[in-house]
């Protein structure tokens, strides 16, 4: 079995996990969905590797900077540290607010993979409807989540996304998909670093444990 197989079987398995979760506790839904976010997570990074072994030297001069990024208005915590300090409510509301902010934007990067000037387009599209299907069923554990931890705010930010076209020419719709990714990749390391905190807190464990 590839590593890209293994990756593919251990999502989907998780995936699975969140159909059936009557009688589930807490820390186990925590624990069920550190797991998925660290494989998007890794998911993203395979992407952007794929994304890289055949992009233009131009592409790095076009790429938008990264306070471009749709959801960079949104104010999160910059480390750890700073992570266990935020409420629980406040942290999951956090991670669902990025969760839904890119509903939209993998859906075009979904629509959009297979078209590519690239010549790993057809893995690219494959792991790329993988990844909106996966984010949909974290979503899904998360509402769990939510539903779980009794919590009465139910604050969600709002980060709309207006772009419906990646570009008209080949070069700008490379660019644009490459960054879109790379927006994601760094908000699916947010979303997984907050779950990791929401799962040690939890579990009771000490600050320097987590």
């Amino acid at each position: 079995m590839t590593q890209g197989s293994r990756l593919c079987f251990a999502v989907a398995v998780l995936m699975c996990a969140f159909v059936s979760i009557n009688g589930v506790g807490l820390n186990d839904l925590l624990e069920r969905a550190s797991q998925l976010s660290d494989k998007l997570h890794s998911l993203s990074t395979s992407l952007t590797n794929d994304l890289d072994s055949h992009f233009p030297p131009v592409g790095r001069v076009m790429m938008p900077r990264p306070s471009m990024c749709h959801t960079s208005s949104l104010q999160v915590p910059n480390d750890k540290d700073q992570a266990l300090k935020v409420p629980e409510d406040e942290l999951l509301s956090l991670a669902r607010s990025l969760l839904l902010a890119w509903s939209d934007p993998l859906a075009l990067l979904s629509s959009e993979a297979s078209s590519l000037a690239h010549p790993e387009r057809n893995t690219i599209d494959s792991k790329t409807k993988e990844l909106q299907e996966n984010i949909n069923s974290l979503g899904a554990g998360l509402e769990h989540v939510f539903n779980k931890m009794d919590s009465t705010s139910d604050n969600l930010s709002s980060l709309p996304f207006y772009t419906n076209s990646l570009g008209q020419d080949k070069t700008s719709r490379l660019v644009n998909f490459h960054f879109l990714l790379s927006c994601f990749r760094r908000d699916s390391h947010k979303i997984d670093s907050f779950l990791k905190v929401l799962r040690c807190r939890a579990a009771k464990k000490r600050p320097e444990m987590c």
